[in-house]
């Protein structure tokens, strides 16, 4: 009896599962479906969203870097006297001597003497990409010469790009 009994459970439980499956199996199907058809819907619109996106932010980007920016000069700086000093402090002797020059060449210091003495007084910033070009040797070994991009924006501070080379 007891085996009767446990028959008809395992009968009873195994046509639920069987009910749950297909009931399962429809949903399945339609969540397949549902999702296909967010997925059409969605790969169309990540792409356009993306590109609107990417539209927007670089046209701002390029305004307002052309209204800041006052003047911009490409210069090649000469980096060969940094040989001169001993081996294991030449590296920082071409980051000092690109400073000087851009210093020197953009009028750094004259802009900061003529401006109030409350405004700040402009800054260099030299990219990492010249940083890592200076460096990229080695301390003892940095290049003979850098060809170098300075933008000047409408409060002095200078800003130094290493020029593409084409």
């Amino acid at each position: 009896m007891k085996e009767d009994k446990e028959k008809k459970e395992v009968q009873e439980e195994a046509a639920d599962t069987i009910k749950e499956e297909g009931v399962e199996a429809e949903l399945e199907e339609t969540l397949k479906e549902e999702t296909a058809q967010e997925t059409a819907e969605t790969e169309e619109t990540p792409e356009k969203a993306a590109e609107e996106e990417e539209a927007k932010p670089l046209s701002k980007k390029k305004k307002e870097e052309e209204e800041e920016i006052v003047e911009e000069r490409t210069y090649t700086i000469p980096l060969g006297k940094a040989l001169i000093k001993p081996p294991k402090k030449r590296a920082p002797r071409a980051m000092r001597m690109i400073r000087a020059f851009i210093t020197k060449h953009m009028k750094l210091t004259a802009t900061a003497e003529e401006g109030e003495e409350e405004k700040e007084l402009p800054n260099l910033v030299i990219s990492e990409e010249v940083n890592e070009k200076v460096w990229g040797r080695g301390i003892e070994k940095p290049p003979r010469k850098i060809r170098v991009r300075a933008a000047k924006d409408k409060d002095g501070n200078i800003k130094v790009y290493l020029a593409e080379e084409s």
